[in-house]
Parts: C-alpha cells; sequence; structure tokens
C-alpha cells in the first residue's frame, strides 16, 4: 500500500491542475461520457486543447487538458485516495449490497436495530451532513456500514477520507521521519478538513497525551467547521476523554447509534438446530 504521506504530496498538485483544466475549451460538444481514446471528439486523441478568449476564439498561445485527459487523472486521484484511506484491499469490498441483513442467529430486536442502522448509513451516503457515531462490538457491522458509506461516497466521485484511527497516528508520528514526503502541518491539515472524515476503531489508540491531543484537536475542528464526520467505536462513550465525547453526543451535529447484533462470527458458531428454532421463532 502506498503511504499516506506519498499520496497526500501529490494531491494538492493534482487538484491544482484539474482546476486550471475547468475552462471553456474549443472543439466540439462535450460528451457526457467520454474516455481517455484516440477517438475523443474534443481533442482527436492529443489530451489537449486550446481554451477560449473572452472573444470564443481559441487562444492558440496555450494548451490545456482536455475532459478525456482530465477524467483520467480523476480515475487515478480517486485510485490513490481509496489506497490512502485504507479502502484498497478488505473495506473496498464492503458495501451496501453484501452487507448480510438476513443473519440467522439474531433476535428480533437485534435484527431490526441492524436495519435501523443500514438505513441510517445509506441515507448518510447520499448526503452526508452531520456526524454519525455507531458504537458496538467488534463484529457487529459498524465497520462495514462505515465502509460501505466511504465506496458510495468514492464511486460518486467524492472525496472521502476512511482510516483507521491507531493507523493515522501512526501515519502522523512517521512524517518527522526524514524519510516522509509530507509534513506533519500537511498531513494533519488534510485529515482536519477532507470533506468525509470516517474514523474507524476509535478508542482503540494508544492513550498516551500526544495521541490523545492529536485526536482532540481533529474532533474539536471538525466540530467547529461542521464537517461531515462518521465514526465507530467499541467503547461506550463513557470510556472515551469527556472534552471528546461531549463533542461526539451533541444532538445538534451527532447521531450516536448503538448496534446491538453480536459478532457475526457468533452467526457460524451456532449449531444448525439451534439456528432452525429460532428462525421458526422469528417467523
Amino acid at each position: 500500500m502506498e503511504h499516506i504521506g506519498e499520496i497526500l504530496h501529490r494531491r494538492q498538485a493534482q487538484t491544482d491542475t484539474l482546476k486550471a483544466s475547468m475552462g471553456t475549451w474549443s472543439g466540439a460538444e462535450e460528451l457526457e461520457d467520454t474516455s481517455p481514446s484516440s477517438n475523443c471528439p474534443i481533442c482527436k486523441g492529443t489530451g489537449f486543447v486550446h481554451p477560449l478568449l473572452a472573444s470564443g476564439k481559441p487562444d492558440y498561445g496555450q494548451v490545456i487538458a482536455c475532459r478525456c485527459v482530465r477524467e483520467e487523472i480523476e480515475k487515478e486521484r480517486q485510485a490513490r485516495l481509496q489506497r490512502y484511506s485504507g479502502l484498497a484491499k478488505l473495506h473496498s469490498t464492503m458495501t451496501f449490497a453484501n452487507f448480510d441483513l438476513k443473519r440467522v442467529n439474531l433476535l428480533p430486536e437485534q435484527r431490526q436495530n441492524l436495519e435501523m442502522a443500514f438505513d441510517l448509513a445509506v441515507n448518510f451516503a447520499q448526503s452526508p451532513d452531520g456526524w454519525v457515531v455507531f458504537e458496538g462490538v467488534n463484529g457487529c457491522g459498524k465497520t462495514h456500514l462505515a465502509a460501505a458509506i466511504a465506496n458510495y461516497r468514492l464511486q460518486a466521485g467524492k472525496t472521502v477520507l476512511f482510516v483507521v484511527v491507531p493507523d493515522l497516528l501512526d501515519h502522523l508520528r512517521y512524517t518527522f521521519s526524514p524519510e516522509s514526503k509530507v509534513s506533519y502541518d500537511q498531513l494533519f491539515e488534510e485529515v482536519k478538513n477532507t470533506p468525509l472524515l470516517i474514523l474507524d476503531d476509535f478508542g482503540e489508540q494508544s492513550t498516551t497525551p500526544w495521541a490523545q491531543e492529536k485526536l482532540y484537536q481533529v474532533i474539536n475542528y471538525r466540530y467547529n467547521a461542521r464537517l461531515a464526520t462518521v465514526i465507530t467505536t467499541c467503547c461506550s462513550l463513557d470510556e472515551i476523554e469527556s472534552r471528546v465525547s461531549s463533542r461526539l453526543v451533541d444532538p445538534k451535529i451527532s447521531l450516536v447509534f448503538a448496534i446491538i447484533a453480536p459478532d457475526y462470527r457468533s452467526d457460524r458458531r451456532a449449531s444448525p438446530k439451534k439456528m432452525s428454532r429460532r428462525t421458526r421463532k422469528e417467523r
């Protein structure tokens, strides 16, 4: 996996390139679905076009990237963001489509609770606003739902950062290494300001004063800026530092949802007879 710092080091340059190429250009009308190709009707396969002057005539003294090139740049940027977010492997397979709502080893109230969590995640993915905090035991489905939100936004071409909290702190520490290609300030600003931040396994990180302070700064900044955030935790909110938990539970910005489903691995351990009896009861 490419290191977070290496990706962020190039992210601003890519963004600037895209912004510089967003003007109008000469050539055929843009097509809704155009990919880099020698058949591109705009650039005729060259990858570049002349921008238009105020008069409407082409400025032959300049060239800008064609839409087909910009789309390819955006695809590459999204692929790097996916690797950066930790979604390139396991989490990239976690979608709403393959979230298991038909688990056999659930009580009726657990099933209903899981369905409510699913609906909440889908609605948030469609229109990220405010904060969602999923709490529950390991394997209850909270990470899958958080990753599904991230994948949904990425598929929509939106910027999202999904990161496991202990890994995030490791990345921040690494910026002080001579090998790091991004400064601490650059990385920290990216994390604080990303349009959608998903923090997985909150509370599993080191409890050193430095770690606690960094997380508080991220949480407090995004709280004050009202930036969309999703958090998953195995901890009771009472176990989280009060200055952080007070922001997580603020009803003006945050919705805390406790998933009461058990570890999905317990489904596999249940005996066929027990599962069959429980299934009949639920019908």
